[in-house]
């Protein structure tokens, strides 16, 4: 007879808590890696075991603690390693600033195998030196900030995860749960990840990145003075439907375009133009969540011109269509 073919181990996967961790984060991992099971045999492709820096009781950012029996001595045996979020601790990490055992931990976890943050988690891996020279994501709300504290790291903001081969990064809690599909995906094809997002119900891919989760890309500053150009912008609000010109804008302000064109970008960082469209995106978003206007409509009111037009700049900015964007944040 033949022999059977060995049945393979679940890969290990750590979850590293410390206090003040995000339970739904902490959560998401177990539920989706936790019940993944290889469709021929149903046996588990994964075994997941929560540690922490040290063993014992930890806080989380709820009313009730968790209990992570095991140390840093399973991230040392862990195939992936995933950092959840802890605000309370995150945001005050900066350059070299983690404890030495921990970054050393994850440093060689990274080497073995490969290390993933959820949301603000992204601080730790940057704060042990895993993200510099490279491409990363955190929450929205935190990027700035990310940005500021790490600046080897690029930053984007916009997605919902960054896949750098063995560092991985993930935006706000939900998208961890795009993450973990993703390396489930990668792992072991499409079939399993698709499988398991149903039975979470949660949509095997998600259309666009955090752009449009955003209240205002690009935040007005305003800097005062008689050399700012906050006096054109505050205008421009006002007449997003009118076919403004970078010859109007300056003028408001009494500068050529050449020095407007500088001062602009000084002060916000993008061009008069990408200010403008970016405007009229924000704009166009509040109509398709508070009306019942149509693309076309919504298009004439935000100085696009044709629902076209609109489409096109909204899938640039958000990454998806003012339909999908109304399904998302209105209902269907």
């Amino acid at each position: 007879m033949p022999m059977p073919m060995p049945v393979p181990a679940p890969m290990p996967v750590a979850v590293l808590v410390r206090d003040g961790v995000l339970p739904m984060e902490l959560g998401l991992v177990h539920q989706l890696f936790g019940t993944a099971r290889d469709p021929s045999t149903g046996e588990r492709l994964y075994k997941v075991t929560t540690c922490a820096p040290r063993p014992g009781r930890i806080r989380t950012d709820a009313d009730f603690p968790v209990y992570a029996e095991h140390g840093l001595e399973t991230v040392a045996a862990a195939h992936t390693v995933l950092v959840p979020a802890s605000h309370e601790l995150d945001e005050q990490l900066e350059p070299g600033g983690l404890e030495e055992e921990l970054a050393a931990a994850l440093t060689a976890a990274r080497d073995r195998g490969r290390v993933v943050s959820i949301c603000t988690g992204s601080f730790v891996l940057a704060a042990a030196g895993l993200l510099d020279g490279r491409r990363a994501t955190t929450h929205w709300m935190s990027s700035a900030h990310f940005a500021r504290t790490f600046p080897s790291v690029t930053v984007d903001a916009d997605v919902l995860y960054v896949d750098e081969g063995r560092v991985l990064t993930s935006a706000g809690e939900a998208a961890g749960i795009d993450l973990c599909l993703h390396m489930i995906r990668e792992d072991h094809g499409a079939a399993v990840a698709a499988e398991l997002a149903r039975r979470t119900v949660v949509p095997p891919h998600r259309e666009g990145g955090q752009a449009q989760y955003i209240q205002r890309p690009v935040p007005l500053e305003e800097t005062g003075g008689s050399t700012s150009t906050s006096r054109s912008r505050e205008w421009a609000l006002g007449r997003l439907a009118d076919p403004l010109t970078l010859a109007q804008l300056a003028a408001r302000d009494a500068m050529s375009i050449r020095t407007y064109n500088r001062r602009f970008r000084e002060e916000t960082g993008v061009t008069p133009m990408t200010w403008l469209n970016r405007q009229r995106v924000d704009r166009a978003r509040e109509l398709l969540e508070q009306t019942d206007h149509t693309v076309d409509r919504v298009a004439a009111e935000t100085g696009f011109g044709s629902g076209t037009s609109l489409r096109q700049h909204f899938q640039a900015v958000l990454g998806v269509s003012p339909g999908a964007y109304r399904a998302t944040f209105r209902g269907r």
